[in-house]
This record gives C-alpha cells, structure tokens and sequence, in this order.
C-alpha cells in the first residue's frame, strides 16, 4: 500500500513539474507590437508581479495588455524610463500563466523606442 501511495505522489509530482515546464518555457507564439506606454505598474500582495500597457489607437479604444519577468531588469528599466512614449516591444504569448509570474498571458522580452506615426514629419 505504501509503494502505491508513493508512486501515486511520484506521478502527481512529475506531472506537476511537467505542466509548469510547459507553461514556463513553452511559447504559444512571438511578435513585436508598438504603441504609446500609458502603465507599468508592480502590483500584487503575494508575489509582486510588473504589469502594463500599451495604447494602440489614437484614442486608446486598442489597448496591449502585459507582463515583464522580475528576471528580464534591462526591459523594466528601460519601460521605467520610456513611460509616456511611444515604444516598440517584443513579446512572448505563453498557452497560460501563473500568478507569481504575471497577470497577462503576454510577456516583454525586448523594449525600444520609436517615433510615433502621428507626429511624423
């Protein structure tokens, strides 16, 4: 009875890790979006998490919602420091998240500034 217990914990065990593998390093898809940074917030009561968001449209009806690692530091500092401008990201979808990892199913891998087209020359 014990070696089935055992082995019944050992499999539930190994499919827990299995799952988070997936959810972890597994990609849905990648792209690049660009818009106004209008929020970046580092929100949570449990586990802290950054969060923010992207204006697509003139007026504000497209918003991008997403999350940044706690890992990725060059990517907040650089979100920090391009608040109210307008940027280019690089994003990673994943199928779902967990709650210490962000809110959104979205995360930012790359940031960069770019003129925006409604007040080109």
């Amino acid at each position: 009875m014990k070696k089935i217990l055992s082995l019944i914990f050992i499999g539930l065990i190994t499919i827990g890790a299995l799952y988070y593998a997936f959810i972890y390093f597994v990609s849905f898809s990648e792209g690049v979006r660009s818009g106004e940074l209008i929020k970046l917030t580092h929100k949570g009561v449990i586990a802290k998490t950054w969060e923010g968001e992207i204006s697509q449209g003139i007026s504000g009806a497209q918003i991008f919602s997403f999350s940044v690692l706690d890992t990725d530091k060059d990517v907040i500092e650089k979100l920090k420091e391009y608040q109210g401008q307008y940027v280019k990201v690089t994003y990673t979808e994943r199928y779902s998240t967990f709650f210490w990892l962000g809110d959104t199913k979205y995360f930012i891998t790359e940031v960069e500034a770019e003129q925006s087209p409604h007040f080109r020359n």
